[in-house]
């Protein structure tokens, strides 16, 4: 079975290898040279001052963002489930909110966040996803993050990155945290969240504002190459193994070939007739809206060998998810959209003639 949801993604042969070795205590000085090379991976990755490793999901390390980064008052931009998490996070830690709502296909408009701040002068932080995955969505982070930050070079700029970090360049100059986690571009089982901070984000963390989401602590701790508290140490041994991997053609290979493949993929889907939901498609996942989502999914996971995701509260089963994130071999990309097209025969939408795979593969190899 192909495993082509949006998260978890694929755990390569070798990582599932380097995992497997025997377990080590995460007190002694082998773990924290394992621990000391995977965060100056990390930190060259992020291109930020600072980062932590947190044994957690990604929505922990949204939490401790929330808990560490944000006084009072937040922005939160609301065109998905995630977006919508960030917002339940705030109220939840007790914090006011000002939230911006779109529809799933629709991204943040600069223009509402300008109003926003005019109208509410004491917000102190802004939240928002990167990559929105319940619809595929990529917001205008860093448009949005530089506004804010001419604006007030004080509020915290905190991005939730968990389904771009990996998939493409982001320009961090004006954002303060950025989170991702590791089942993601970073091709790692599930449990392991990691945030790059800014500098002054670092200052405003200062001592410290919870208990196991202290990121002050953990700051101080693992600039020693350890933690606070027990370490993921199996998931930071496949940290440094997917990170071998990533090495082995270098970082901006794979933003180019999951650039390509987002393009030859949408270029596919397009010929045999589907539009892309997203205004602003994100290149961690290609998401369609049709009303034989499930039908095709459902063909692709019993006849074709191929999983992918569908949507979640009013798009549950109007679209499907192809996820682009990761090191995936481009015979497997090209052999989902040939399954799609084969799916939609057998539903009597489309005859079947080879025009999804001669697409991807005229787009992905000759564009």
């Amino acid at each position: 079975m192909l495993l082509f949801t949006p998260g978890p993604t694929p755990v390569p042969e070798s990582v599932r290898q380097a995992m497997a070795t025997p377990t080590l205590h995460h007190r002694t000085p082998e773990f924290e040279a394992i621990f000391k090379e995977a965060r100056e991976r990390l930190l060259k990755l992020y291109g930020m001052d600072e980062c932590v490793m947190l044994a957690s999901t990604g929505t922990g390390a949204m939490q401790a963002c929330v808990v560490n980064l944000c006084e009072k008052k937040a922005l939160t931009i609301n065109a998905g489930k995630f977006g919508e998490r960030f917002g339940k996070i705030v109220e939840s830690m007790g914090k006011e909110l000002v939230e911006l709502k779109y529809e799933w296909d629709t991204p943040a408009k600069i223009e509402d966040v300008k109003e926003a701040l005019a109208a509410n002068p004491d917000i102190d932080a802004f939240f928002v996803q990167v990559s929105e995955s319940a619809g595929g969505l990529r917001h205008p982070v860093e448009e949005i993050a530089a506004y804010i930050k001419s604006v007030n070079p004080a509020i915290m700029v905190v991005a939730d990155g968990i389904t771009a970090v990996g998939v493409e360049p982001i320009e961090v100059t004006n954002i303060d945290a950025l989170v991702t986690g590791s089942q993601k571009a970073l091709m790692l089982p599930p449990g392991l969240a990691m945030i790059g901070l800014s500098s002054a984000a670092v200052e405003k963390i200062g001592k410290g504002k919870d208990y196991y989401f202290n990121l002050a602590s953990e700051i101080k701790k693992q600039q020693q190459n350890t933690t606070a508290y027990t370490a993921a140490t199996t998931l930071i041994i496949g940290l440094n193994a997917i990170f071998d991997e990533i090495d082995k053609e270098g970082l901006d290979a794979l933003f180019e070939a999951t650039a390509k493949r987002a393009k030859a993929t949408q270029a596919a889907l397009e010929a045999i007739g589907f539009e892309m939901y997203p205004q602003t498609p994100a290149l961690s996942m290609s998401t369609v809206f049709d009303e034989d989502a499930e039908p095709i999914r459902k063909l692709l996971k019993t006849k074709y060998g191929v999983n992918m995701a569908g949507g979640q509260d009013h798009l549950k089963g109007k679209i499907f998810r192809i996820n682009q994130m990761g090191l995936i071999p481009v015979y497997e990309s090209a052999w989902v959209v040939n399954s799609i097209e084969l799916a939609l025969d057998e539903l009597g939408r489309r005859p079947f003639d080879g025009t999804a795979s001669r697409v991807f593969n005229q787009t992905y190899f000759k564009a």
